[in-house]
């Protein structure tokens, strides 16, 4: 074995340098909207709360790093309860100044000194955490010969764990973020050791499910917008399939979006010389300035930082001897991957809009904040991964 580094000698700066490098872009493209955000958000200087979150960031990063990861497991289930209560408090205060209505949806509490807070946020990575550890258990007790009985058992009890969280975030309603815990569960689920054809018969459920559902909706409508979707959730489904049709109501953002970026061309329009306005441009349709400022080149650039940031990840899962870690790297490169692809997909009409915000670069205290835990968290398995001189 190679002379033993300390954790903090294992760290890798690479992927530190590139969410900095997020983070400049990130600065620059919110600098770069301020002048044409609406007048009620002129007051508000938005670069220096999100250099004020990148700050808080890096600090949850350390405190992240400093607990090794193996100890999750042991208040992994504290966390999980303390994200479910999280979500029934928003419930139990819905409309009042705590918990006010916002868009149609009670996602955030209105905290003094801290401003709008989204629980949902956190219950992503208390989430990864929890189903890192039931899969690491129950792997440890199940090591060879596995059979059909076993891994249903594992599904079992990953969905048992998820459904709560998945229903108190469905009701708020946040679709969004709904799909996120998805795509986490998704990821864990591939790399969970359970059988492709128990994987197979479980993707070939879900789109059935989707095509009963669509089947459902062009012989009765009225079901779909009571039981399963809200009316404005449906209006993003139409704004997205065809967009032109609903230009002045629910197509408006995407239209915007597709001529801003289709504008931009190749180099772009210039920093501050965006001419495509967008309502509260510095959240959801970040991308779309970018593309229309910096064009095709700046936003190539911006992607490619993306690729790298989920390639050193993916490079930590894989080194990890400790499945427990492998897990947790896994489960955040399924939510930083799908949220990446989603935000970019919706800006470009190949998915539909939703409320996601394009991690690291969009400003959002809640979303910037749960986005530096989970790289804390892979730099934990990082730093604590030992290398060997003879290793398979």
């Amino acid at each position: 074995m190679e002379k033993e580094k300390t954790p903090y000698q294992q760290i890798d700066v690479a992927l530190i340098m590139i969410v900095i490098l997020l983070g400049v872009v990130s600065l620059i493209a919110i600098y770069s909207i301020q002048p044409s955000l609406p007048a009620k958000l002129q007051n508000i200087n938005f670069v220096a709360k999100q250099i004020q979150w990148y700050v808080i960031g890096f600090v949850a990063i350390v405190v992240t790093m400093i607990i090794d990861f193996d100890r999750f497991k042991n208040f992994s289930w504290y966390l999980y309860g303390l994200g479910i209560l999280l979500l029934v408090g928003l419930e139990v205060f819905e409309g009042t100044d705590l918990a006010p209505v916002k868009n149609g949806a009670v996602s955030w509490y209105d905290l003094p000194f801290i401003g709008n807070f989204q629980p949902a946020e956190l219950m992503k990575i208390f989430l990864i955490i929890l189903l890192s550890k039931i899969i690491a258990k129950h792997n440890e007790i199940h090591p060879t010969n596995r059979t059909v009985k076993d891994d249903l058992y594992l599904v079992g009890k990953l969905l048992g764990v998820s459904i709560i969280p998945l229903a108190l975030i469905l009701r708020q309603p946040d679709l969004g973020t709904s799909i996120v815990l998805a795509a986490i569960i998704g990821s864990l689920l591939l790399v969970s050791g359970i059988r492709w054809r128990v994987l197979f018969g479980m993707v070939s459920t879900v789109i059935a499910f989707i095509g009963v559902l669509v089947f459902i909706y062009f012989k009765n409508p009225d079901f779909i917008l009571t039981y399963i979707l809200k009316k404005h959730q449906m209006d993003r489904f139409y704004g997205w399939l065809a967009p032109h049709e609903f230009a002045s109501s629910y197509g408006f953002q995407l239209i915007k979006s597709l001529v801003a970026i289709g504008s931009g061309q190749l180099e772009g329009k210039g920093l501050m010389n965006g001419q495509v306005y967008f309502p509260e441009a510095h959240t959801d349709f970040i991308f779309a300035v970018i593309g229309e400022q910096f064009g095709f080149i700046g936003a190539s650039i911006v992607i490619s930082l993306y690729f790298l940031l989920i390639y050193r990840m993916i490079h930590t899962a894989l080194e990890s001897h400790d499945p427990y870690g492998s897990y947790l790297c896994t489960g955040v490169i399924g939510m930083i991957t799908f949220q990446v692809f989603q935000n970019i997909g919706m800006t470009v009409q190949l998915m539909p809009i939703t409320g996601l915000t394009l991690p690291f670069i969009s400003y959002g205290g809640s979303s910037l904040l749960t986005s530096m835990i989970a790289i804390g968290i892979v730099l934990n398995v990082r730093s604590r991964t030992k290398k060997y001189m003879f290793s398979d």
